[in-house]
């Protein structure tokens, strides 16, 4: 038993728990897609369905079931709650610190295993995301997983060990395609195939094995895929099958981005890894051959992930959050060259790690200027809905102040230590300071942010709950309506109204109803105040109250 690494294996498991699991349910689930997956887990609870993923007790086609099974298994343990829906994405936080630790030993030595893990920890958006409720972790952690084995399998071929890592493959990638959907086999074909060209198109796998990864995915994916067709026909999938298309090919819900956003979303959300990585990107490293390999996988992966999701229609934030792990690998790879003295930090690297630490930095200390002083940016301010969001009263004080002065103080020390060549101290400050800022910084904001956005609303939501009534937005998209009032089910009488004129089901057609229709029961409407027109004279309904950007209306059953 090797003592070294134990040790550094239960360092990373308290590291883990420390950064992960504390303080995940102070701030509400946040719109659309954190709550919307905690939604279809309560729905999967309340119900007893566990084969279908559901949204306001209607089937969701958007993505598969694993990773709701798997809040649906912590709302069980933990009751329904935010807690709950985020606690599998800080599991998962834990096991890729392992996971990583893990690569990078058998790749090349239990430091460079702890470096990977670091990069990974004490980065900013990867250190935010294992404390969030939505899928990409888990997709992510498959994803990776999957294209070790097969970095394992290519590097052992011709070796009986090769098939075993090939199932493994296939495994991983069923599981990743089980969590989030096909672009799991699209990103594992583009990553071996471009694999395949660099190494000029000589074999690298047999057609035994590549037999087996492709059997391994269609079994693990086939566990729900088949029962759910047997069932329910193939209606669900072709939907299923649809949403995805129409994801890569348009801007799904107005989410289009010039075709760089994601490399500002990795080059900034990534610090300091993103910056440590640079050189590594772009030049090859004085690693083993077989070291040299992985990173040669690891760089693919990354610019499989950057070019894939940058080419896509639909750009939000988290669809590069794959490339974070491939990024910690060639991070670490660099920060190893400069401990071992075969890079040197030159003052171009300097300035540009600079430049962007010091705007991170300065936005942290800017939120809590800007929210001791609301009242004077309001009248700068031309949406009607943001001026009132903004009236929100929101305690600020000190320790807001926290967050951006260890950022810079940690960027401004590791600089200097960077500059001087002592690399060491240089990446313990850089990272410390990186997991101290964000770890206060997810303490205290979140539930800020939450109370100028939507705490109001879901105040209200909470206030509904186990009362026999409708409750629904108007005007806007939220799953928070269904989460927070927790809707006990899907009535007989929104059954008969919920069709569109196609005779599909259509939340629209269920608003025009609570709108319109003879109702069994009263509606509560949540609306922006920009559309609070709408609705002020429209006979039947009644304005309770108006705050912090939101109006709420009654209408009760006789009107």
């Amino acid at each position: 038993m090797n003592l070294k690494s134990s040790y550094y294996r239960i360092i990373l498991l308290l590291l883990g728990m420390i950064l992960y699991l504390p303080f995940l349910g102070q701030a509400p689930l946040f719109d659309w897609d954190e709550v919307n997956f905690a939604e279809s887990a309560r729905e999967m609870l309340v119900t007893g369905n566990f084969s279908r993923v559901q949204i306001n007790f209607q089937p969701f086609w958007e993505k598969p079931p694993l990773f709701i099974w798997m809040q649906a298994l912590s709302m069980s343990i933990f009751g329904v709650n935010e807690y709950a829906a985020r606690f599998p994405n800080a599991i998962f936080g834990i096991i890729n610190l392992l996971m990583l630790f893990e690569i990078g030993r058998e790749m090349r030595s239990d430091r460079f295993g702890f470096l990977i893990a670091l990069c990974m920890g004490g980065s900013f958006l990867p250190h935010v995301y294992f404390k969030s409720g939505i899928i990409d972790p888990v997709f992510n952690t498959f994803i990776f997983a999957g294209v070790w084995y097969i970095s394992k399998a290519v590097r052992s071929y011709g070796e009986i060990k090769s098939s075993k890592y090939s199932i493994w493959a296939g495994i991983f990638i069923g599981l990743a395609i089980l969590t989030k959907g096909p672009v799991a086999l699209l990103i594992a074909l583009l990553t071996v195939v471009t694999y395949w060209a660099v190494r000029r198109f000589k074999p690298i796998v047999s057609i035994k094995n590549l037999g087996l990864t492709a059997l391994s995915i269609f079994t693990i994916s086939l566990l729900w895929f088949g029962p759910e067709t047997i069932k329910n026909g193939p209606w669900f999938l072709e939907e299923f099958i649809t949403y995805q298309i129409r994801l890569f090919s348009t801007p799904d819900a107005g989410h289009k981005q010039p075709i760089y956003y994601h490399f500002i979303v990795v080059f900034l959300g990534c610090f300091p890894m993103s910056l440590l990585a640079i050189k590594t990107l772009f030049r090859r490293p004085q690693f083993r051959v077989q070291d040299a390999d992985f990173l040669l996988w690891m760089k693919i992966l990354f610019w499989v992930v950057m070019i894939l999701f940058s080419i896509v229609t639909t750009k939000i934030v988290h669809y590069s959050s794959m490339a974070y792990l491939p990024l910690s690998v060639i991070a670490a790879a660099g920060i190893e060259e400069y401990l071992r003295g075969r890079h040197h930090y030159a003052k171009w690297q300097a300035a540009l790690m600079f430049i962007p630490g010091m705007v991170i930095g300065i936005a942290m200390l800017a939120l809590p200027i800007i929210g001791q002083n609301t009242d004077k940016l309001i009248p700068l301010i031309k949406d009607q809905f943001a001026q009132g969001n903004l009236q929100a009263i929101v305690d600020w004080n000190w320790v807001d102040f926290l967050p951006g002065t260890i950022w810079l103080l940690g960027l401004l020390l590791g600089l200097v230590y960077l500059s001087s060549g002592t690399y060491r101290s240089a990446i313990t400050i850089l990272f410390t300071g990186a997991i101290l800022s964000t770890g206060i910084f997810l303490i205290l904001f979140p539930k800020k942010i939450a109370a100028y956005t939507q705490q109001t609303a879901v105040d209200f939501y909470q206030s509904l709950e186990g009362k026999d009534v409708y409750v629904e937005t108007y005007h806007f998209k939220s799953f928070a309506q269904y989460f927070y009032f927790r809707k006990a089910g899907f009535s007989y009488q929104e059954s008969k109204h919920c069709r569109d004129a196609s005779g599909n089901y259509h939340i629209d057609a269920i608003r025009d109803w609570y709108i319109n229709g003879k109702i069994d029961k009263p509606v509560y409407f949540v609306v922006k105040n920009i559309h609070i027109d709408e609705l002020i004279d429209k006979p039947g309904f009644e304005l309770l109250d108006e705050r912090n950007g939101f109006a709420f209306f009654k209408r009760d059953v006789n009107n």
